[in-house]
């Protein structure tokens, strides 16, 4: 169930589950004759929410990426798909059929007959970027990533799903050299998977790494209505091991981290921006601009007009 949902920018945000919706993206890339001496090109990337009951996959796809639950298919490229939420099932020419959580990443190979869906029950939400080159199969054939091992858990990664977004951004736009932009954010996707994989089965530095996540949801999604306890869920971690962690790390509870980030925001709208405090108040999150007046003044000792008439620096 969503708790709160928020448009900005004709983006939504919900806070229940720390994720931003855009309306499902799909792109397929060309790739010029001189790309693939680069040694790494990207053919597709995207993100789709599946709903409970619906149709899989979603979108149109061309007849060599069509995927039916009966008889799946094979792909001549490599593909890495991130299961954000829900769940479902992977199989290939290489492993059984196996159970596919949220946190898992599914990594497709070349010629490799495969099949994969999300529960009709639950649905599920994915990123994806699809690629090929020597430079893939180097990785490959360094034993970094394996055909046998084709489901590697990571757990919920907010720098992943950035990394994904970034991609799907530079194709839309697909300028001079956006695919050897592109291609660099696959080997950063791939080290990142290979990363928070590795430290994750060992439990070396799992803390550190949650914690991470967690700083960077807050400056990203920095908002009055931003709670705690929501991100801890959103990472998979219970409110109290969360908070005590943050603590130790941080040396300040998350609450306070948060109102802190929001304190400086809301100094650098006052300072470099035009709009009155009352919409300052609004683009925060405040219902009004008594309560942001409220809030500022306990963490800065004066009020925002003060603040702003007095020509503080941040």
């Amino acid at each position: 169930m969503l708790t709160l949902n928020l448009k900005i920018d004709n983006k939504l945000f919900n806070f229940d589950t720390m994720r931003e919706y855009n309306s499902n993206s799909l792109k397929y890339l060309t790739v010029a004759s001189n790309d693939e001496s680069w040694g790494l090109v990207v053919t597709t990337v995207g993100e789709q929410s599946i709903a409970p009951h619906s149709s899989y996959p979603a979108m149109q796809h061309p007849t060599a990426y069509n995927l039916r639950r009966t008889n799946g298919r094979t792909l001549d490229e490599y593909q890495l798909i991130y299961i954000t939420e829900g769940g479902g099932f992977f199989e290939s020419e290489s492993v059984a059929r196996q159970r596919v959580v949220a946190g898992t990443v599914i990594l497709l190979f070349p010629n490799e007959w495969h099949n994969y869906a999300p529960d009709e029950q639950s649905g599920w939400s994915e990123f994806w970027i699809g690629f090929k080159g020597n430079l893939a199969d180097s990785v490959v054939a360094g034993g970094f990533f394996s055909v046998d091992e084709p489901l590697i858990d990571i757990g919920p990664s907010n720098s992943l799903m950035a990394l994904y977004r970034d991609a799907i951004r530079l194709a839309e736009k697909e300028a001079m050299a956006c695919q050897q932009l592109i291609s660099g954010i696959v080997l950063h996707i791939l080290g990142h998977i290979l990363y928070k994989h590795k430290n994750r089965s060992t439990g070396a530095n799992y803390t550190e790494d949650i914690i991470n996540e967690a700083r960077q949801i807050m400056r990203e999604r920095a908002h009055h209505t931003l709670r705690a306890e929501d991100i801890a869920k959103s990472l998979g971690v219970g409110y109290s091991w969360f908070r005590q962690n943050f603590k130790r790390l941080t040396g300040t509870s998350p609450v306070q981290y948060i109102s802190r980030i929001l304190m400086s925001r809301a100094k650098e709208l006052l300072v470099t921006e035009s709009c009155s405090i009352a919409e300052v108040a609004y683009t925060l999150g405040f219902e009004n601009a008594g309560q942001f007046s409220t809030a500022f003044r306990k963490m800065e000792g004066i009020t925002p007009r003060q603040f702003r008439d007095g020509n503080y620096k941040i």
